[in-house]
């Protein structure tokens, strides 16, 4: 199959596709005759697993490691758990951060004073506290 399709078949974009060629995550298709990539179900199952995880906010290097388990099996399990324990501890503490931010989002909404000559929460963003984390400025889910 072309990558249209096998976009199409996996709701990825082919863009992202590349990407996770470019990546290492996916392995380069073979070109047709006529210079197209010709992708195999092996691809879109592959594909399809590397979604999933992402879907779990796994980052590449977790999809990585699991690909390569998935590659190279051993039949311990063990490795893959940890990984995964590993994950589940990083969004506990994503979870954290975001309920800080949750707080810190009310809190300013309820300076609101309502229709007046100025916003209060305007005025608390320009004056007020802005860090909620060590990190909060970078973007939650994409410092992985």
């Amino acid at each position: 199959m072309k990558i249209g399709e096998l976009a199409a078949r996996t709701g990825c974009q082919p863009v992202t596709i590349r990407y996770y060629e470019q990546a290492g995550l996916l392995p380069v298709p073979p070109r047709s005759e006529g210079n197209y990539r010709v992708y195999t179900r092996a691809h879109e199952e592959r594909l399809l697993f590397i979604r999933n995880c992402r879907a779990l906010d796994m980052s590449l290097d977790e999809i990585r490691q699991l690909l390569d388990y998935q590659d190279n099996p051993s039949g311990d399990c063990s490795e893959i758990n940890a990984l995964v324990e590993a994950h589940i501890e990083h969004v506990s503490s994503r979870i954290k951060v975001l309920q800080q931010l949750q707080d810190k989002l009310v809190a300013l909404r309820q300076r609101c004073a309502g229709a007046g000559p100025s916003c209060s929460i305007l005025q608390e963003l320009t004056a007020g506290e802005p860090h909620v984390s060590q990190d909060s400025d970078s973007h939650v889910g994409h410092s992985h």
